[in-house]
């Protein structure tokens, strides 16, 4: 099986002590990314941990395929303790930092302990190995991003496609706080920015030519690329908001914090009002698809790359916002605060129904910043939903803490019956059981006899994760040419992507979850009886949770145990 190749570098920045660890038995059996990051934070975080407490970790994770020139390839995997979920959450980002940090000469890079004093780390390829600088910067506390990346460029000759970076809501530990690269690309869902923040590390950059050389069969690399180089698909030039007229139109977009359906005025914030804003092409590394958003508007003097449709709905239809040039400010203050847009969007939401403000954008701007800082209302918002509901006298719409993203399970069964089951929660990129519902290749209605081809799904988006390859490459990278690249039968893929998904859920178990966790704040058809089959189908107690005995320890034992 092809995977990713490197020692681990586990970076204590309490003692500011580095260490790179041999982890070639764990690579060789995960690939690399999420499968590899959640096998080393299942054997290395101790399952009492406090997300915010030193003991927590977080792994910044490369795989294979960002040895290879393929389109697709330009992301990059964050795994870690969830404080917004209080369970095992990956997340993944594109940009350019994939072939930065490669050339640094590591797969993984492991954050643990707590510094007493702000950091950014400085990780280069030396004779020997990875080598590690650690530098105290105070003039950074409460920058943004963009100020971050102006202070690596002007005194260490590097740019934002070098770091991974905090901004004010991931110091103040805003539980939804993002790690941002490239100032705009966000590792979102979760909160490690939080993470980050608790570790006091603002910055870690990635310098260096040692990337290993793992050979990339070709084909199919190169056929993939040049299908991505010749393709007319209409997310080519809007993105992820090119369906955004249809999905409200025949199924439905959250409105107004969920007490709609759909929203009345979806083609002032849809695809084609998003491709009117956009200046010119954008892409991640590597690829030739261009998929990206770089927009801005002279007039009111924003420019942002996106929104892509997940921000258009937190902060246009959930919000009852109808100006694209409003959410594009939105989203450009989630890249500079460092938020995830959808956590960020759906709670200032639930804010605005409390107040009877919906369509009030300068409202929700200014409450932006205050989460950011934990200024007032801020500070009870910045807790999330979850916990912020009950003050607001809202409902609470979220599954294990995490707020939904658009794709509604109200509308698309399946979809709710994957968010009621994900292990990280309400997030659509877990299994994604909207992409056949939308295309009417499985029925929208109903939830019994979903969670096989649920099951697969969730497989198969742990093998992308691994590999790491980009979602939007699904119609070019097929499970056939996914055997070829990674050298590997199908079937071991989709064990593997259990595995990873077994180890995920024993974790969570260990930590009090169990099927009470697998539910949805709304009703839909037969949820419970579909949950069950869920887990009969991955071969998990009736309790939702996984025998131990299945579950095996692959990583390495911290070095202080």
């Amino acid at each position: 099986m092809l995977h990713a190749e490197g020692p681990m570098l586990t970076i204590d920045v309490g003692d500011r002590s580095a260490t790179a660890v041999d982890i070639d038995d764990v690579l060789e059996n995960t690939i690399g990314g999420r499968a590899t990051a959640t096998a080393l934070a299942h054997d290395r975080i101790p399952y009492d941990a406090d997300p915010f407490g030193p003991e927590n970790r977080a792994y910044l994770s490369t795989g294979p395929m960002q040895m290879s020139r393929m389109s697709f390839t330009g992301r990059m995997n964050m795994t870690g303790l969830s404080p917004l979920t209080d369970g095992l959450v990956s997340t993944n980002a594109g940009g350019y930092l994939s072939r930065n940090f490669t050339g640094a000469g590591l797969s993984v890079l492991e954050l643990t302990g707590q510094s007493d004093e702000l950091l950014a780390i400085h990780v280069t390829d030396g004779p020997n190995g990875p080598e590690v600088e650690f530098e105290e910067v105070p003039e950074l506390e409460g920058a943004e991003t963009s100020r971050v990346s102006g202070y690596m460029d002007t005194h260490h000759d590097l740019g934002p496609e070098n770091c991974i970076t905090i901004g004010p809501a991931g110091e103040n530990l805003v539980r939804f706080a993002s790690v941002m690269t490239f100032d705009s690309r966000a590792f979102g869902r979760g909160g490690i920015g939080a993470v980050l923040g608790s570790k006091n590390v603002k910055c870690v950059t990635f310098e260096g030519d040692s990337s290993p050389e793992i050979e990339i069969p070709d084909p199919p690399a190169m056929d993939v690329h040049r299908e991505a180089a010749t393709s007319d698909d209409l997310m080519r030039r809007q993105g992820t908001t090119g369906n955004t007229e249809f999905i409200n139109d025949n199924f439905s977009i959250p409105t107004r914090y969920f007490d709609d359906y759909e929203f009345e005025s979806i083609a002032n914030i849809g695809g084609n009002a998003v491709e009117e804003k956009k200046y010119k092409k954008g892409a991640c590394s590597q690829c030739a698809y261009a998929c990206k958003l770089p927009t801005k508007d002279e007039e009111r003097g924003v420019e942002t790359e996106g929104p892509e449709f997940e921000t258009v709905y937190s902060f246009g239809t959930c919000q009852g916002v109808d100006d694209i040039v409003d959410v594009m400010i939105s989203n450009e203050l989630c890249d500079e605060l460092g938020m995830d847009t959808i956590s960020a969007g759906v709670t200032v939401a639930a804010y605005l129904k409390s107040e009877d403000a919906f369509g009030n954008a300068d409202l929700a701007h200014e409450t932006l910043e205050k989460i950011a800082h934990r200024e007032g209302i801020g500070d009870v918002l910045a807790e999330g939903t979850a916990r912020a509901h009950e003050e607001l006298g809202v409902n609470n719409y979220t599954v294990k803490g995490m707020e939904f993203a658009a794709h509604d399970g109200r509308t698309l069964h399946g979809q709710g019956l994957s968010y009621a089951v994900a292990n990280r929660g309400a997030d659509h990129m877990y299994g994604g059981m909207l992409g056949l519902e939308y295309s009417g290749e499985v029925d929208p209605e109903g939830t019994l006899g979903k969670a096989e081809t649920l099951v697969g799904l969730e497989n198969h988006n742990v093998v992308r994760d691994s590999g790491v390859v980009c979602a939007f490459g699904g119609d070019y990278l097929t499970d056939e040419r996914l055997e070829q690249l990674l050298d590997a039968d199908y079937e071991d893929l989709q064990a593997l992507g259990a595995r990873t998904i077994e180890r995920e859920r024993h974790f969570n178990n260990k930590r009090g979850k169990d099927v009470e966790d697998d539910d949805l704040p709304y009703d839909i058809p037969d949820l419970a009886d579909a949950v069950q089959e869920y887990y009969e189908a991955r071969g998990w107690n009736e309790d939702g949770t996984v025998p131990d005995a299945s579950v095996d320890s692959v990583a390495p034992a911290p070095a202080d145990d």
